[in-house]
């Protein structure tokens, strides 16, 4: 299922609301980021330029993609894994936060959520270099997780410095697309809309309420099955991700290898968690939760999201094909709120 389809009712929603009020439009712009695609939804209250909001978005997009994308051979976060050890990177305001934002959740965590783990990502078969078949030798995923560790990393936050001690590699891509998300809707605050619905690839940050005075509504992504009930959850000034094992894996012998990776053991997770979906004020905050709580698992991830009071649905594998949801008491709260 595709992660745009968690956009459905919202969508219905937009087309249905088109008409309701002659002096306010929705207007949806969107376009391709990322290996994925992007889309933003927004009340206009006035006469609005389209072609000056899509640049303003499509400038935060790029400026995001130059500096952490590991599919690109020359952005920043490329330069600084290829670079010699010893060697000091400034880093710009946004790679910094995005960074900050991973080591505090890594540290929060455990280390479950690892933003060094890039050496196990690319090795699996998940990362740039492409991808594989068969899982790989015991041997190569040991010197792989060998290179891996979250404690590594010397960052000088006051100065913004990061050091390469060498053959550090830092993969930020479960948290820097929530981040882009935040910075398209802050582009569209910067030119004074207050009310949309703006995505990458399913994550989606909210503000406002939609022209009749609701919030906006989105249904959640979940795994390919009719067994799993449909929620739907109102978004007024939050985020929303979700993290699934039937995105991106392959299958071996009979086994499930997904791309969520425990940086502990060096493999794919094999537990029985089949989805997580979070809400946060922010959609960095929503998606690198998701994905941290997806290596946890279904019992140490929903104990995690209780204990730190996060709304968070986890769908969870019961056999050949049935599921079971948890919902934590924030989640559960959140759905009904409207």
């Amino acid at each position: 299922m595709s992660r745009i389809a968690g956009l459905l009712i919202a969508l219905l929603s937009l087309a249905q609301m088109s008409g309701c009020g002659k002096s306010t439009e929705i207007v949806r712009l969107d376009g391709p980021t990322m290996g994925t695609t992007w889309s933003a939804r927004f009340a206009a209250h006035r006469a609005i330029d389209r072609e000056v909001v899509l640049q303003a978005i499509r400038t935060e997009l790029e400026d995001v993609v130059v500096q952490m994308s590991t599919w690109r051979r020359d952005s920043l976060i490329s330069r600084y894994n290829n670079a010699a050890a010893g060697t000091w990177h400034e880093l710009p305001e946004s790679f910094a936060i995005v960074l900050e934002a991973a080591l505090a959740l890594a540290a929060a965590t455990g280390g479950h959520y690892d933003p060094t783990v890039g050496p196990l990502v690319d090795l699996w078969g998940f990362g740039p270099g492409g991808r594989r078949d068969k899982p790989p030798a015991a041997a190569d995923i040991a010197a792989a997780k060998a290179r891996v560790g979250w404690q590594r990393i010397q960052f000088e936050a006051g100065t913004r410095r990061l050091l390469q001690p060498g053959g550090l590699r830092l993969d930020l891509s479960s948290i820097a697309e929530g981040f882009a998300v935040d910075r398209m809707g802050e582009a569209l605050e910067r030119l004074g809309i207050d009310a949309y619905l703006v995505e990458i690839g399913g994550e989606l940050r909210a503000r406002g309420k939609r022209p009749d005075g609701m919030p906006w509504r989105v249904a959640i992504e979940q795994p390919d099955s009719g067994d799993v009930p449909v929620t739907v959850v109102p978004l007024q000034d939050l985020s929303i991700a979700t993290s699934g094992d039937y995105r991106k894996f392959f299958e071996f012998a009979g086994r499930r290898y997904s791309h969520a990776i425990d940086p502990h053991t060096g493999y794919p997770v094999q537990h029985g968690l089949a989805a997580v979906t979070v809400s946060a004020s922010t959609c960095m905050e929503a998606g690198s939760t998701a994905t941290a709580l997806s290596v946890l698992g279904p019992q140490r991830g929903f104990d995690y999201a209780v204990r730190n009071d996060i709304a968070a649905r986890l769908v969870i594998r019961d056999g050949p094909s049935g599921f079971t949801v948890r919902e934590t008491p924030a989640f559960t709260a959140l759905v009904d709120a409207h």
